[in-house]
């Protein structure tokens, strides 16, 4: 006799309590719909817990306490009734870091459901920072449930996010725990939830042996249909709680032996759940005069769903080009940020642009260094290896033209660099403008100042005297 198991998994949600716009694809245009929040969420949960009782685990993958201005100005707290209210039965985590190690660590006492993670270690003892693994048992089915967070935290984010720890790409340790569960433990099922990106899981899921499902995140991909890797399942859903993937298994002798999938849209035709709807009115309520307030206009759809170039980042380096009058600006790649439409912009719109709202701030760079610099951010969201991918989409750029061979070896991608239209000059001195460690590393530069005004001020003030922004693609980085 077997056994039906279905998973939930949501990832990527970066902290979006409510409904909001969604960017959609539809043909050769962008198209922006309501979707998410988690009083919608919770109605998906509930309703395939309902269909599927004692049979149903539910997984978050991570990117979920930060992202938003409540999540940041409460420095996550303010999710923990919500998230245990969803009641998720594992977790794992990537921007979660943010608020330090330590904050993190105190956050996850509070949830209902463990964090973990194989490759997140003190420095002090190279003693796990969580617990690796659990186990889950459905019907006679015993399942392995294994955590791998985010590589990257101590890598190319800021440094506070990782002080006294450390990770590893987690590969080394995954066979090690495979082996642990099936011999020692004898779990019937693999189940790994990660924060490595799309790429990379599908490395680790050829590399390892005994994965039955993959759940993959970072990477923002909507997988209408699951990956196959030898007898790995492998399925990532989005961002934003815009989505939540399903997966139904067929277990027959602890193996499964039939799967079912689909991609679930949280559309705002979903009723939501009453009392998780509750839940995020309490946290939002304190702020919603502040954050509704309108303070500007675009004529241009600004989003980040595009690699090279992004009109919602075009909007904040024009900002910053406008408070420094610098000849250059860069920001992170970041793929987080829901979009906004044509027409009003809140300013809730732009602390999710940007919600730890950094200080605006300016470097000198040599024309050698933005070679470099840009170089090696090519080669690391265009590796080869998909191990040594460490993205975020490209750094964002504006005063620039670069043009670049994706398939070229790593330090020989760039064929052409200009600067304000003339040929970048290698010894020659140039004034940036940045947001952040990730905006421009502390490797790079000299002057470093940080300017009393902050992003999310940088861009009002933009929006005060640019109405409405136009900030279209510019065709500031392209692959030849």
């Amino acid at each position: 006799m077997g056994e039906n198991l279905t998973i939930l998994q949501l990832n990527d949600s970066h902290a979006y309590l409510d409904i909001h716009q969604e960017l959609f694809w539809d043909g050769d245009h962008a198209k922006y719909k309501l979707a998410g929040g988690f009083a919608r969420i919770a109605t998906v949960f509930n309703k395939v817990r309902e269909e599927n009782p004692n049979k149903t685990l539910v997984f978050d993958c991570g990117d979920t306490i930060h992202g938003t201005y409540p999540a940041v100005k409460t420095k996550g707290e303010a999710l923990i009734p919500i998230l245990n209210y969803l009641d998720f039965d594992a977790m794992t985590a990537h921007w979660e870091f943010a608020y330090g190690p330590e904050h993190f660590k105190k956050l996850t006492k509070k949830l209902n459901y463990p964090m973990i993670a194989i490759n997140c270690y003190h420095e002090s003892n190279n003693e796990l920072f969580f617990e690796p693994w659990i186990i889950k048992e459905i019907g006679k089915t015993r399942i392995g449930i294994i955590g791998i967070a985010a590589t990257i935290v101590d890598k190319v984010m800021p440094a506070s996010f990782s002080k006294g720890i450390y990770f590893t790409l987690g590969n080394q340790e995954l066979h090690y725990y495979i082996e642990k569960l099936r011999n020692q433990e004898k779990v019937d099922l693999i189940i790994v939830i990660s924060h490595l990106g799309f790429p990379q899981e599908m490395k680790l899921a050829r590399e390892i042996d005994g994965i039955d499902v993959l759940l993959s995140s970072h990477t923002h991909n909507r997988l209408y249909k699951p990956v196959l890797v030898d007898n790995t399942i492998l399925i990532q859903s989005g961002c934003h709680g815009s989505f939540i993937g399903r997966l139904d298994l067929s277990i027959s002798h602890g193996r499964v032996v039939k799967f079912q999938h689909k991609l679930i849209t949280v559309s705002e035709n979903i009723q939501p759940d009453h009392e998780a709807d509750d839940l995020v009115k309490h946290v939002l309520n304190p702020y919603n005069d502040k954050l509704n307030q309108i303070v500007g206009y675009t004529d241009t759809g600004l989003n980040r769903n595009t690699v090279l170039e992004s009109t919602m980042d075009n909007f904040l380096l024009q900002s910053l080009l406008k408070e420094t009058g610098a000849q250059i600006a860069f920001s992170n790649g970041w793929r987080y940020g829901a979009p906004i439409p044509p027409g009003k912009v809140t300013l809730n719109d732009l602390y999710n642009i940007i919600p730890t709202n950094p200080p605006v701030s300016t470097v000198e760079l040599t024309g050698k260094e933005i070679w470099m610099m840009m170089e090696e951010n090519l080669e690391h969201l265009f590796s080869r290896d998909p191990y040594n991918q460490m993205g975020g989409y490209l750094k964002r750029c504006m005063g620039i033209n670069l043009y670049f061979k994706v398939e070229n070896p790593p330090g020989q991608r760039i064929q052409e660099l200009f600067v304000k239209g003339k040929k970048l000059k290698m010894n020659e001195t140039y004034l940036a403008a940045y947001v952040t460690s990730q905006g421009v590393p502390p490797n790079y530069g000299k002057k470093k100042k940080h300017l009393d005004v902050n992003a999310v001020e940088a861009m009002q003030k933009y929006l005060s005297h640019n109405q409405p922004v136009k900030s279209e693609i510019q065709g500031t980085v392209i692959a030849i």
